[in-house]
């Protein structure tokens, strides 16, 4: 009966460690990351050098621009000098204030978006980067520069429908926070605790290899739903823009897929740990 009794325990253990895990990482990526307008900003910023970032951004440049002016024979020429110009404007300090300007009215409307009553769409807007852009070739010389039109031009992070779909969810995790996380923390240290306490060295080790195991389970999961998820959000993103907004998704779930690491880092040591200290055990028995 015993036997029966720990084996219910542990698969109980085991089970809940595999739901806290993905649970806690993402409420809490929600709540200090996504949430936080510094932190946002802190995880894109640096994707003004990344180099899918800006074939991105100058193709919807150009194509948007292309579309609004027509130089006759030139057109091709026009669009591939018009191209490189956006390209080598993607190198400069100016470029990397208008991403960081950029991103932080893109978080508000992350924030309104999953959050909010209504979904809209997340977007990045390069309209300033157009207008400098036309500044430059206009100062240089350029014949057709003056009629390069400065509208409203942006890279789709997130479309509204994905934004409806996601949203409930969101808000559910943000309401959670970092409760899950301690929770599980606690959850781990009281039950190897009372085992060791209440069972002994051996049961407190077969404790350790069964949470090890759901550490490891919980981390694939959370990697799975990383995933997962990218795939939904890059799946209604147009094709031009989804090379951009996939480096905006993977930089801002860094951090999910360093947890998934160090919480499968521990549960590993935890369960060779846990078999190992059985198999010594025994033997010494």
């Amino acid at each position: 009966m015993r036997t029966y009794l720990s084996a219910a325990l542990s698969a109980v253990l085991l089970v809940l460690l595999a739901v806290l895990v993905p649970v806690s990482a993402l409420s809490a990526w929600v709540d200090l990351e996504l949430d936080d307008t510094d932190r946002y900003l802190a995880a894109v910023s640096p994707l003004a050098s990344d180099t899918d970032v800006r074939d991105t951004v100058a193709t919807v440049v150009t194509d948007e621009t292309m579309k609004k002016i027509d130089v006759g024979s030139l057109q091709e020429t026009a669009e591939q000098f018009l191209h490189e110009a956006a390209l080598s404007f993607t190198t400069t300090e100016a470029f990397q204030r208008i991403w960081d300007s950029a991103n932080r009215t893109a978080h508000q409307a992350v924030t309104a978006s999953l959050h909010g009553d209504d979904g809209q769409a997340v977007t990045i807007d390069l309209a300033p980067m157009i207008e400098d852009v036309k500044k430059e070739l206009v100062d240089s010389g350029v014949p057709f520069a003056d009629r390069i039109p400065v509208q409203e031009t942006s890279i789709t992070v997130l479309s509204a429908d994905r934004a409806d779909d996601l949203r409930s969810s969101f808000q559910w995790l943000r309401y959670c926070s970092v409760w899950p996380a301690v929770a599980t923390v606690v959850l781990l240290v009281l039950v190897l605790g009372l085992t060791l306490v209440r069972g002994g060295r051996r049961a407190g080790l077969t404790t350790a290899a069964v949470a090890g195991g759901g550490l490891a389970l919980g981390a694939a999961l959370l990697r799975i739903a990383v995933a997962v998820g990218r795939d939904r959000v890059l799946d209604q993103v147009p094709g031009t823009d989804r090379d951009g907004a996939a480096a905006v998704y993977d930089a801002l779930t860094a951090s999910l897929r360093t947890t998934v690491w160090v919480v499968l880092l521990v549960g590993a040591v935890l369960a060779v740990g846990g078999v190992v200290g059985r198999v010594v055990a025994g033997r010494r028995g």
